[in-house]
């Protein structure tokens, strides 16, 4: 994204009070945004607002009273052109070839590809002269974000809603990195703990947050990956539109997600720390204190990483955790022998900055071969892209 150049083109909807965010998305991420919209659009969201998100002068009317603003140079300035908001009205125009704003001028001037991003009532998005408008659009080589499914403007609930300003940012994303390198490869991640019960309100768990495992994912999709999240209880979410979460509470329930998923992955990293013994009796009502003191009989949970090593094929690459306290590296390169893994994530807790509940890590990675890779204290995200470019190259190597 860093370099492109994008224009938001907003029309008149309420969903246009979304679009400083999806403009800060693009800035963030190295983008050069201008922003054009109709003079229905200010009703919705104030030109002072987009233009400090931007950085630059909002554009609304072919002249300011001194200077013109060339359409023309604009539309050609872009690398992309985006219409989001894009009302009924909008798109019947756009359909139409009708050019009476800045919105339709800089369209019609554009050589670039161009999205459209629908906002509309359930009624109009359903309506034939919609479906008709759209599949123009779609016949001139334009490209339609899909609406979402939700609470309406009119009070209503279901179809019209333009797509989250994170899901157009995907969108964009996945077009100037067409060429990424785990493009068309699905990625299995496991992330935060396992919670194993001993009645219906306590359990044996641990401190595991989730960070790291959802950054792994997120990192695998940035690359084109097709992600498929399983992940124990945590506060986190991911609204990348590249993974797919999956939430399971016990250690058989993520072996019995993950082993259902496995098989059609290229890439997996099992990330979660999944408790390694639960109650081998669990009761169905609370347990009462007693004075006398309580024994609880456990036993192995099932090792989910051992399972996928047994099943693994040639052409995956499978990828486990391992936190240490002692002996670290001789510990986890038996991991990395025993449960037939690819590459071991080493964590040691004596590392400060690292391991459950931080913003930050440290890790060693170890492979098959011998070799080991230390990274230093980097944050979560950026330990999950170093970490991540060390799963492409394995993979490539295959």
């Amino acid at each position: 994204m860093k370099g492109k150049k994008v224009i938001i083109a907003i029309s008149g909807s309420i969903a246009a009070y979304k679009i400083p965010l999806l403009v800060r998305l693009l800035v963030k991420a190295g983008a050069a945004v201008r922003v054009a919209m109709t003079n229905a659009a200010k009703d919705f969201v104030t030109p002072l607002t987009l233009s400090t998100v931007s950085g630059h002068p909002v554009i609304s009317d072919v002249s300011d009273g001194v200077v013109w603003n060339n359409h023309v140079e604009m539309g050609l300035w872009a690398d992309v052109l985006v219409v989001a908001p894009c009302s009924a009205n909008t798109l019947a125009k756009m359909a139409n070839g009708i050019c009476d704003n800045m919105v339709q001028a800089v369209y019609l001037s554009a050589r670039c590809p161009v999205y459209v991003a629908p906002a509309m009532d359930e009624d109009m998005w359903r309506h034939p002269s919609t479906k008709r408008n759209l599949e123009t659009l779609l016949g001139f080589g334009n490209k339609i974000i899909p609406v979402g499914n939700g609470s309406l403007a009119s009070g209503l609930v279901g179809e019209g809603r333009m797509a989250e300003p994170q899901e157009i940012f995907d969108v964009l994303d996945t077009h100037f990195n067409a060429n990424k390198p785990l493009k068309g490869k699905k990625a299995l991640v496991t992330a935060g703990p396992t919670y194993e019960k001993i009645d219906p309100v306590r359990f044996i768990g641990n401190y595991s947050t989730g960070k790291m495992g959802f950054a792994i994912a997120e990192a695998l999709a940035e690359q084109g990956a097709d992600v498929t999240l399983v992940t124990g209880p945590t506060q986190l979410k991911t609204s990348h539109s590249g993974v797919t979460t999956i939430h399971i509470e016990s250690a058989q329930q993520l072996f019995e997600a993950s082993s259902q998923h496995f098989p059609d992955c290229s890439i997996a990293v099992l990330a979660a720390a999944v408790a390694d013994y639960r109650p081998k009796q669990t009761a169905n009502e609370k347990i009462k204190k007693k004075d006398a003191g309580l024994t609880i009989e456990l036993e192995s949970t099932i090792d989910t990483l051992k399972e996928l090593g047994k099943i693994k094929h040639g052409k995956q690459t499978l990828v486990g955790f391992a936190l240490e306290t002692n002996n670290e590296i001789e510990n986890a390169g038996d991991k990395l022998k025993r449960k037939n893994a690819d590459a071991i994530v080493l964590n040691s807790l004596k590392d400060e900055g690292a391991g459950f509940g931080t913003d930050t890590n440290k890790v060693t990675i170890l492979n098959k071969s011998g070799m080991k890779l230390e990274l230093p204290l980097l944050s979560k995200k950026e330990t999950a892209g170093k970490i991540v470019e060390y799963i492409i190259q394995l993979n490539n190597e295959r």
